[in-house]
């Protein structure tokens, strides 16, 4: 039996035979590509070398490293030893489970670099025969269902390149999904620290239809990996290359063209390991990049406006909409956002407003207030008058408005309509169901925008009063005073813990704790992440709020009962002391300012908990339209969608808009356009997060007071929900109620957008943990894996 092979008589079909990376390497000979001189010992060898060997009991590796390398195998490893010239070469391990397009299992078995000598190779084998059995790789297999006697090992024996500078290539922007992007990293010296990421490394960018680089970073690398006669070991870089590139622009652009024949070869986007030896680049391995995003659109590097004379603003409504809008939402929502707004500052104002005045238009995709100048000003003049008449009966404004008008109002509408039969009405009927719900949430807004300054200036005049007329030196911020009310998403936290420990004491699996699922996903599960109907529900997903009860069931959660019990204890101690050092005038004031803050804070809350109740039912809606049609209606403009029920042939760019957006979403949009200094002096201090400069310490507003240090995790929406972990600073560019359940596992908040009377600011500090909001760039700026220490005293962010 043949054990040994060299690449040229390897390639992709021998997965099997030869393992991963084996194959890739000859597969990289097959296509011309440079690679340095070497063999593969097959899994036959690993065979032999393994009979006897129970792969299911306990102690494999050790069985393997007391044994030697048969003898007829010894013979070939030899041979071919020696037919690469004796000199030293790299043992690799070269698993038939790695290299894979979905999971590469890279690292997870060993590599010998710089091996001399016969007795050092075979050595070498018997070790990367047993690395396959240490506990990090069997603990590797075992999350990815591999199961234990599939595994086989080869071996790459290759001559060592002498190796003045090394590296990892991607053809595509592992971080973006971009394809029109090439990034290289290089360091100097050989590549064993580079892919392990124990050294600095150069990165550059090249375009990849030009070949030409467009970005460099270069380094500080003061260490680097060297051959060291048997071995390898880290060395000072020589000061005068510490600060040098390792490669120039025609070598980047060289490096690039190899890298595109890889893929090009394999007919995947690669991860690249290469080398320069004596000013020659060669190719040591190449495998499918894992976990690639989709495509994407190259980010937008400015901001055009669609109509002149007036302003641009990220606020209210907007704050619902966190990501750049789908085609069709962006149709379907400017007008029922412009009608309702415009209708309640005619009802407010008693005028109508002039045409034009008022619109809702996308930047680069971002939905924006646009008010022109006259129209800004006339409404700011009237302001005084606007404030009063947001409790007329016919506007619907005010908390009792609201509740006892807007509310209802609403409610009605989703209710006839989720009473359809849905599957009898015509597709025409849909759409305008579709039409008639998203204005009855636009108007029902209307009526949560009039709660918002009532509570606002509720909380602003009591916490006026509380800092001025009653706090000494020791005393409570006056928003400690504020906590252990009820809202809707705290009920909906309770009604999750409640599950939880259901759970815990009978499983998920049981008829009555599946009854109880649904009843609370048909009270809670309309909350939105992101007004964008074609981000699903809890009520269609509800794998975050799967996540929530596991992580509760687990018992690292708190009971919200309990916590809210205990705030509410030691607010109300804090307030009869306060309330026994005041004088008769000012504990009146204290207290009527007090009562009003406590009521409406969470009537805030409550209002906005409710915006998506007809989101559920406009998402089946639109789903059944799509169904009908063959078509991911959510991709489609509006005329698109009209031209389909019309009978007509439609060719929409889909895969093209869904790249564009989410190039889109890698920037974060200025809150305020054009960026004009009068703009941001009269209304800078009403957003907060409008005008955050670039440095080492983000700036933002206190949201929740203490500070702590902690690992960032940037979550860019429910997908990423079940990768938070316990204790992490969650970093989101802002939160609605759905997002509530996510507080109970953060250490810190950190948004983009928002203020002290945000949802994120009320619900951190009824969970005791410090939020910094408004700060702008946070999710641009932060990553995740930052240590971050957030003061929500100051109101700074700073990574450590």
């Amino acid at each position: 039996m043949e054990y040994v092979r060299t690449f040229a008589q390897v390639g992709a079909g021998d997965v099997g035979l030869v393992g991963g990376k084996g194959a890739n390497l000859g597969e990289l000979v097959r296509a011309g590509l440079p690679v340095p001189d070497g063999v593969v010992l097959t899994t036959g060898a690993y065979a032999a070398g393994a009979a006897g060997i129970d792969v299911r009991a306990p102690g494999v590796q050790e069985a393997f490293l007391g044994r030697a390398v048969p003898a007829e195998v010894a013979v070939e490893i030899r041979a071919a030893y020696a037919g690469l010239g004796e000199g030293p070469v790299a043992v690799r391990s070269s698993a038939t489970a790695e290299d894979l397009a979905d999971a590469s299992f890279a690292g997870q078995q060993e590599t010998f670099l710089d091996v001399r000598g016969e007795d050092a190779v075979l050595d070498a084998v018997v070790r990367c025969w047993a690395s396959l059995w240490s506990p990090r790789a069997i603990d590797y297999r075992a999350r990815r269902g591999v199961a234990p006697e599939v595994v086989r090992l080869a071996v790459v024996i290759q001559r060592m390149a002498d190796a003045e500078a090394s590296g990892v290539l991607f053809t595509a922007e592992p971080t973006t999904g971009r394809r029109d992007r090439i990034v290289v990293s290089a360091a100097w010296g050989l590549g064993e620290s580079v892919v392990g990421g124990l050294v600095a490394t150069d990165e550059l960018v090249v375009d990849r239809a030009t070949f030409v680089e467009v970005g460099r970073t270069v380094a500080n690398k003061t260490e680097m990996t060297v051959a060291a006669g048997g071995g390898t070991a880290q060395v000072a870089v020589p000061a005068d290359r510490q600060r040098s590139p390792v490669l120039g622009a025609a070598e980047a652009g060289e490096l690039a063209r190899l890298g595109v024949r890889a893929e090009e070869h394999f007919g995947v986007p690669q991860d690249v390991e290469w080398v320069r030896a004596d000013g020659a680049f060669a190719l040591v391995q190449a495998r499918p990049i894992t976990a690639l995003p989709p495509p994407a659109a190259p980010p937008p590097s400015t901001w055009p406006l669609p109509y002149p004379g007036g302003a641009y603003f990220r606020a209210s409504i907007v704050e619902q909409m966190p990501s750049p809008l789908t085609p069709l939402f962006a149709d379907l929502v400017g007008p029922a956002v412009t009608g309702s707004i415009s209708a309640l500052f005619a009802g407010i104002l008693g005028r109508p407003v002039p045409a034009g005045d008022i619109a809702f238009p996308t930047i680069n995709g971002y939905a924006y207030y646009f008010y022109r100048t006259r129209g800004l000003v006339r409404m700011t003049l009237r302001l005084p008058w606007a404030l009063r008449g947001l409790s007329r009966p016919e506007t619907r404004g005010g908390v009792r408005g609201w509740r006892e008008r807007a509310h209802p109002a609403y409610a009605a509408v989703v209710a006839a309509w989720r009473a359809k039969d849905l599957g009898a009405l015509s597709s025409a009927e849909l759409l305008d169901g579709v039409l008639t719900l998203l204005g009855a949430g636009a108007t029902y807004y209307t009526a949560v925008q009039s709660v918002i300054p009532l509570a606002a200036t509720a909380e602003i005049g009591f916490t006026a009063f509380y800092d001025r007329a009653v706090k000494r030196a020791g005393d409570p911020a006056a928003h400690v005073l504020l906590v252990g009310e009820d809202s809707e998403p705290l009920r909906a936290e309770r009604s999750l813990y409640a599950l939880a420990v259901q759970a815990r004491a009978g499983g998920t699996e049981t008829e009555a704790w599946r009854a109880g699922f649904r009843e609370h996903l048909e009270r809670y599960g309309h909350t939105v992440f992101d007004l964008d109907f074609a981000v699903p529900t809890p009520a269609d997903d509800p794998g975050p709020l799967l996540d929530t009860i596991r992580f509760q069931m687990s018992g690292a959660g708190v009971d919200p009962e309990v916590r809210r019990a205990r705030l509410r204890a030691e607010r109300d101690a804090r307030t009869e002391e306060l309330r026994a050092r005041l004088d008769p005038v000012r504990r009146r004031a204290f207290d009527a300012l007090l009562v009003r803050a406590r009521r409406l804070g969470p009537a805030r809350e409550d209002a906005l908990a409710d915006m998506g109740l007809a989101w559920p039912v406009m998402r089946r809606m639109l789903l059944l339209l799509g169904e009908r049609l063959g078509v991911d209606v959510f991709w489609l403009t509006e005329s698109e969608l009209r031209a389909l029920l019309r009978g007509e042939s439609v060719d929409p760019p889909i895969a093209e808009r869904q790249a564009l957006r989410r190039g889109r979403a890698l920037v974060s949009p200025p809150q305020m356009l054009p960026e004009v200094t009068w703009l941001r002096t009269v209304f800078g201090r009403f957003m907060p997060g409008a005008d955050t400069p670039a440095g080492e310490q983000l700036r933002g507003v206190p949201g929740s007071t203490g500070s702590v240090t902690a690992t960032a995790r940037v979550l860019r929406g429910p997908e990423d929900f079940g990768a938070m972990q316990p204790g992490e600073v969650l970093v989101a560019r802002m939160t609605t109620p759905a997002w509530t359940p996510l507080f109970a596992r953060a250490a810190a908040v950190v948004t983009d957008i928002g203020g002290p009377l945000s949802h994120s600011s009320i619900v951190a500090r009824e969970y005791g943990i410090p939020a910094v909001l408004g700060t702008g760039s946070a999710t641009d700026r932060l990553r995740t894996g930052d240590r971050v220490h957030v003061d929500g005293d100051a109101g700074t962010v700073s990574v450590v």
